[in-house]
């Protein structure tokens, strides 16, 4: 890893505006990264990454993350041959979180489920409660194959 991150300014014009990317990283290390597709803009995934996933996706322009589940960075679509490419990377004012916005390579989905999107599902109200109807039914792949000997994320 290259490039390292200065620690944030404490002068809110100074990180409001043009100049050193310095990302407040959480108390676990931690930034928030929103993911859509640079074609139309369809969110596609919400991840962490910590300093060296972010330097890595950077670095390389192939986005990197952090699982929180397993410790450990993964760099996304390694097994499943779902690369996102980056074309764009935003930070917000307050530089806690990246928005990156990517091109898909392989079966063009983002999500382990085999869907294009993690956000295959939308909550409803139902007799008092929520409850959840998928909305996306359409499985790009299938992820017993893809994974066979892997956990849900692709990893042995």
């Amino acid at each position: 890893m290259t490039i390292t991150f200065q620690a944030p300014s404490s002068d809110k014009a100074e990180l409001e505006g043009d100049g050193a990317f310095t990302p407040r990283f959480d108390s676990d290390g931690l930034v928030t990264a929103v993911v859509t597709d640079i074609r139309d803009g369809e969110l596609l995934m919400v991840a962490h990454m910590n300093a060296e996933a972010l330097a890595l996706t950077i670095e390389t322009g192939v986005a990197h993350y952090y699982s929180r589940s397993r410790a450990k960075l993964w760099k996304k679509g390694e097994t499943s041959g779902n690369l996102q490419t980056v074309h764009e990377v935003r930070t917000d004012c307050d530089q806690d979180a990246v928005w990156l916005k990517v091109s898909m390579s392989g079966h063009d989905a983002a999500c382990h489920t085999g869907r294009r999107s993690c956000f295959y599902r939308a909550v409803k109200k139902s007799d008092g409660g929520a409850v959840l109807e998928i909305q996306d039914q359409q499985r790009h792949f299938d992820p017993e194959h893809v994974y066979s000997g892997h956990d849900e994320t692709g990893k042995r």
